[in-house]
């Protein structure tokens, strides 16, 4: 037998008499989201190998009978497998359990009730995953629908009525404020430790968002064990460093909305977070902003900081840390040292000493621009630029990087554009003239999260590299009592919806147009999708049913409501909210074709060594068919992450050519791919089952302009 072909418990082993073994980790199965809780997206399984990978055939697939073709549902959970089940989420958040070795469904958890329950009149967020607890007998699986966290019995779907209120806790309770009205949910899966499950949020990311506190709670009855205030609190460290000591009242944000990772052995969680609002203006919220942006270590029983770094200070572009940091083990100075990597969307990747914090390759605080077109902000004077490791994605871009590919009127036409904006930097501050988002607002690094090979040292990463432009306008009146109806809705528009829908709600980025909605959508259903909020867009709950009115009379042209004057409720006067800028719209860099402006490649996967620092290897990642020429790969915008095995293997989907790809994690050699039945916008997940290896993906699309699909295929080796 060949060592390739020996059985992975029999492999570790081996490794660890020969002392190549970094930790005691399982790697063999997939009980939690990305593998373990080092969140490494590594199995040591290794029956599919680089010499046999060409064999792998669809085992079976899983139709979850919910898609909605007409909103373009997704489906983007990394799911799991315990004990020969696999847990996984429907396009409707609806949570199932299948046979892992065949498919074959055993049951379905409708948190509404009714398999049947529309997509409207319920928070239809993305879902990336589900979170396994047992003691003993009990079995449960925790996940989020909505604004609820719910729990259900792991061997029979039944809801654990005993868990917080009827089965469910209100994500919207315990944050010391009334959030009723406020948008919040989780999309990534919440983490376990010994009998409390951790849990991040998602929220608004506009003036009057929710705080994003962390929480702990009783895995048995659903009560609050613990927060951790990241806008700190008086008494809290960090408090002091906001000049306005009244701001953690009214700033919101400073979320978890990526996941943790989690060091069992010494008790510590470790939390990305994102910035705080309002994303494009700091002038309400001056100073370093701590803890926004940073990455935080807290003591995962008591939630006490241990220590926290910033990767950007007082963040103006939307630099949220976009995934857990894995936890890996390099060699510096002849020692092993435990360490954790953080990726962030301005492509850089910050390796941090597991106990102190303290980077373990020079970071320089480097001086950025510090003047700004509007009135009130104040930028941090330096911004943290790390020596090593190297970028893994272009950052800066010139004249000559605009797309050769495109007919010469459109390359004179996207270099005359690109002459009145300001580019040349990653930190500029947002301004009334565009500037060059680069890496774009969706990258460098996107939720799915790098890989990490224990053995190698060697990280792998996929990036997007696509540019965007941010154009800030000053804001209209919030209230605007006396106009008509679509007069008062296109003020609301502008200040709550054009910075996803643009302008001419036509869309921007990966948001949908809101041109002819009234085709789609019965004026109800808008209604309702104002209040409750969907996937990337959040609910509007604060909105009176005139005000709701207003902006549907709005986009969808009602003329004869349109002319009917809006008398507009009172407000709280509240300076905090009161913004005086607002964004343009998530806007691409594209030519007048709709193709991307700069060269490619828009989408790389990269292979880089955390012992080191240095680049092994970097390959496009995926082809767009647009722009398709022989001998050409142009990489594609790409969401989901890989998973590397001790077989030699790099698997990763995540393409808008919808593609599951496998290389050779050595040298980034293509070695086979194949055509899924929707995107696989989703990390994947590995396991054996009764000696045989499989590997999961669901196949969800929706995004980019891609098809929505329902299902996860499971592949293996042939007979």
């Amino acid at each position: 037998m060949t060592a390739s072909r020996l059985p992975a418990l029999c492999v570790c082993a081996i490794a660890l008499m020969l002392g190549s073994c970094k930790d005691h980790t399982d790697y063999t199965g997939w009980r939690v989201s990305g593998g373990t809780k080092m969140v490494q997206h590594y199995s040591s399984l290794t029956q599919i190998d680089s010499t046999n990978v060409g064999q792998l055939q669809v085992a079976w697939e899983y139709h979850t009978h919910d898609v909605d073709t007409v909103s373009h549902s997704q489906l983007q959970c990394s799911p799991i497998m315990v004990d020969g089940v696999l847990y996984g989420t429907t396009p409707r958040l609806r949570l199932f359990a299948v046979d892992a070795a065949t498919g074959t469904q055993k049951w379905i958890f409708d948190p509404k009730g009714n398999a049947n329950t529309s997509f409207f009149g319920f928070i239809m967020n993305n879902n990336r995953g589900v979170t396994y607890w047992e003691d003993g007998d009990d079995k449960r699986i925790i996940y989020c629908a909505g604004t609820d966290i719910y729990e259900v019995n792991a061997t029979n779907g039944k809801l654990l009525t005993t868990f917080g209120n009827g089965g469910k806790v209100d994500l919207h309770n315990d944050l010391g404020l009334d959030a009723s009205k406020m948008f919040i949910t989780a999309t990534s899966p919440g983490i376990i430790y010994k009998d409390l499950y951790i849990v991040g949020c998602r929220v608004s990311e506009s003036a009057g968002a929710a705080p994003g506190h962390i929480r702990a709670y009783d895995v048995r009855t659903g009560k609050l064990r613990w927060i951790f205030h990241t806008i700190p609190q008086p008494g809290e460290f960090g408090y002091n460093t906001w000049p306005d000591t009244a701001a953690y009242k009214h700033v919101g944000s400073a979320n978890c909305w990526a996941g943790f990772s989690m060091d069992e052995k010494r008790g510590v969680l470790f939390v990305p977070t994102g910035s705080a609002v309002y994303d494009f203006y700091g002038g309400k919220r001056l100073g370093k902003d701590l803890f926004a942006n940073c990455v935080l270590a807290l003591d995962a029983a008591t939630g006490k900081l241990k220590w926290y770094y910033q990767v950007v200070h007082h963040d103006m572009w939307d630099k949220d840390l976009p995934t857990a940091p894995i936890l890996v083990t390099i060699k510096k100075d002849g020692k092993d040292v435990d360490a954790l990597a953080q990726a962030t969307k301005h492509g850089f990747i910050f390796v941090l000493d597991r106990e102190t914090g303290k980077p373990l390759f020079p970071v320089k605080e480097t001086p950025v621009q510090t003047t700004s077109e509007l009135a009130g902000e104040q930028p941090w004077p330096t911004q943290p630029i790390p020596e090593l490791p190297v970028p893994y994605a272009r950052q800066t871009l010139t004249e000559k990087d605009i797309n050769p590919y495109l007919p010469d009127s459109s390359k004179a036409e996207v270099l005359k554009r690109l002459k009145t904006y300001r580019y040349g930097s990653m930190f500029l501050p947002p301004g009334k003239t565009p500037s060059v988002i680069f890496p774009g607002f969706d990258g460098g690094a996107e939720w799915g999260g790098p890989a990490y090979d224990p053995e190698t040292g060697i990280m792998y990463i996929n990036a997007n590299e696509m540019a965007w432009i941010m154009t800030m306008i000053d804001t209209k009146p919030a209230n605007p009592n006396g106009e008509t109806f679509a007069q008062a809705g296109q003020m609301m528009y502008t200040l709550y919806c054009m910075g996803c829908h643009g302008a001419d709600r036509k869309g921007t980025g990966n948001f949908p147009s809101l041109v002819n909605i009234q085709a789609k959508y019965k004026e109800s259903q808008i209604d309702t999708l104002i209040q409750t909020g969907r996937r990337m867009m959040p609910s509007f709950k604060q909105f009176s049913a005139q005000e709701r009115q207003a902006i549907i009379s709005f986009i969808t042209g009602d003329q004869k409501l349109g002319a009917t004057k809006f008398v507009a409720p009172p407000k709280a006067a509240d300076p905090y909210l009161d913004m005086p800028y607002e964004m343009t719209g998530y806007n691409k860099f594209l030519s007048k074709e709709g193709l991307p402006a700069i060269a490619p490649p828009w989408g790389t996967l990269n292979a880089v060594n955390l012992n080191t620092g240095k680049m092994v290897w970097r390959i496009p990642l995926g082809d767009d068919p647009k722009m398709a020429a022989p001998g050409r790969i142009t990489g594609t915008e790409n969401y989901g992450g890989p998973v590397v095995t001790a077989g030699g293997l790099l698997f990763i989907a995540a393409t808008k050519d919808g593609m599951m790809r496998a290389f050779n994690k050595s040298t980034g050699k293509l070695l086979w791919q194949y055509k899924l039945p929707a995107a696989g916008f989703a990390t994947p997940a590995m396991y054996e089952v009764n000696g045989k290896q499989y590997l999961v993906i669901a196949c969800g699309g929706g995004k980019l302009g891609t098809k929505s699909g329902d299902s996860y295929v499971a592949f293996a080796l042939g007979k």
